[in-house]
């Protein structure tokens, strides 16, 4: 019998507060004597397991009184139903967990994970994204004097998260995400069953603004950060694809953007409208002189994906390479240490848009992202084909892009509220 699981179901118990703290002992007990019933009858659904174990329930050799069988019950359902989520693999644990030194030795687990995501060309910010979850979930076995790395624990964590914490299923994702990363990719470890407890999101319709919502956006920004905006609501690119964009990327000639590395690591090309292309030769001029000032100051390099620069030296100081967004200041690359100026924060664009939204009184719960949602709506409003809007967004599937479908309106041709009709002719109702 594995008494680590046990231990996990205790606390499980305690810290929902399920069943009086007294009590939570007895519960164990019944729930090692349902596992002992359960490994001897694994070819019978779970449901059957329990009836067929509280049947003949005894204790000291005779048989179990109707309170005992009730409790026992409780504990079975407790643990089949809420503890391993419905998880059948769960009531034969097999792998033992961890040993505690390991646990402890934090530091050596976080620097693996960070060796391991850069190897997989995960980006920064998802490498910081995972390594922040792996240590807040450490923090919290350390709150609740836990050792082992099982499964459970995780499990717990996550639980905490949605009943404690109440984050959205997203942000649920998020962290199980870079836990299941932790199990399977640094520690090696089997997650059997964890699937159970990744959050369902339900279906959520996009915030669109409409036309004259994102002319009067546009109307209250300038400069570079209404340049950024007009490219990345025209393009319908994500807010990253855009600040990620290199001089070589833009084809003026014919009308193009060249996304390269998007979600799920795909290129694609997407739209650059002509509005634009008269700024976007003035800026790039601007960028030209900034680069030209660095290569005079022995700088001038610029990051390259996939250990490009060790294929093509001197790559990283050519013109083309060049962000078309780069940073005002040139700053240290975290990963190699190299001075370099990267491209700008998508906190400046970010608080621009959120000024301008303010500035324009739109009340409408909106973002940069939004924009990207406006493009893919009003595409589709001028009459343009579904699976030409997949291609422009990148979407994988095209039920991806039909959700902007239930948020299209086009006033001239959409039906009219019957209280509309009521009022416009009293003598016809």
């Amino acid at each position: 019998m594995n008494h680590s699981i046990l231990e996990e179901f205790q606390t499980f118990l305690r810290s929902r507060g399920i069943v009086a703290d007294s009590k939570i002992p007895y519960y164990a007990f019944w729930a090692s004597r349902f596992l002992a019933f359960s490994n001897a009858h694994e070819n019978l659904p779970l449901d059957v397991r329990i009836e067929r174990f509280l049947e003949n329930l005894q204790v000291k050799g005779k048989p179990a009184a109707p309170w005992q069988v009730r409790q026992a019950e409780e504990a079975a359902r407790l643990y089949v139903g809420h503890f391993c989520a419905g998880d059948a693999a769960q009531l034969s644990p097999n792998t033992e967990p961890l040993a505690a030194d390991i646990c402890r030795d934090r530091a050596a687990l976080i620097e693996k994970a960070r060796e391991l995501l850069r190897l997989r060309h995960y980006s920064f910010s998802t490498e910081r994204t995972y390594l922040d979850w792996i240590n807040r979930f450490f923090r919290h076995l350390d709150q609740n004097k836990r050792t082992s790395l099982t499964p459970a624990a995780v499990r717990d964590y996550l639980s905490f998260l949605a009943v404690g914490k109440r984050v959205s299923a997203s942000t649920q994702n998020q962290a199980f995400n870079a836990l299941l990363f932790l199990y399977r990719e640094v520690l090696k470890q089997d997650m059997q069953g964890i699937e159970a407890v990744r959050a369902k999101r339900g279906q959520r319709l996009p915030s669109v603004l409409s036309v004259a919502e994102v002319q009067g956006l546009l109307r209250h920004m300038d400069g570079t950060a209404l340049l950024m905006t007009q490219i990345l609501y025209g393009a319908g690119l994500r807010l990253m694809e855009l600040l990620r964009l290199r001089v070589q990327d833009i084809d003026f000639d014919g009308g193009m953007l060249f996304v390269r590395g998007g979600k799920g690591n795909k290129d694609r090309t997407s739209l650059l409208a002509d509005t634009v292309k008269t700024a976007l030769r003035q800026h790039l001029d601007e960028v030209k002189k900034m680069h030209d000032q660095d290569l005079q100051e022995g700088f001038g390099k610029v990051f390259l994906p996939d250990a490009l620069e060790r294929k093509y030296p001197e790559a990283p100081r050519q013109w083309g390479w060049q962000y078309v967004f780069p940073a005002a200041k040139r700053s240290i690359d975290p990963r190699t240490g190299a001075v370099r100026r990267h491209h700008l924060s998508e906190k400046v664009l970010q608080d621009a848009v959120r000024q301008a939204l303010r500035k324009a009184g739109i009340a409408k719960h909106a973002s940069v992202h939004t924009l990207r949602h406006s493009f893919a709506t009003h595409l589709l409003m001028n009459g343009v084909n579904i699976r030409e809007v997949q291609d422009l967004l990148g979407h994988k599937h095209v039920e991806t892009t039909m959700i902007y479908t239930h948020v299209m309106r086009d006033m001239t041709k959409g039906p009219k509220s019957p209280l509309d009709l009521l009022s416009a002719d009293p003598e016809q109702a």
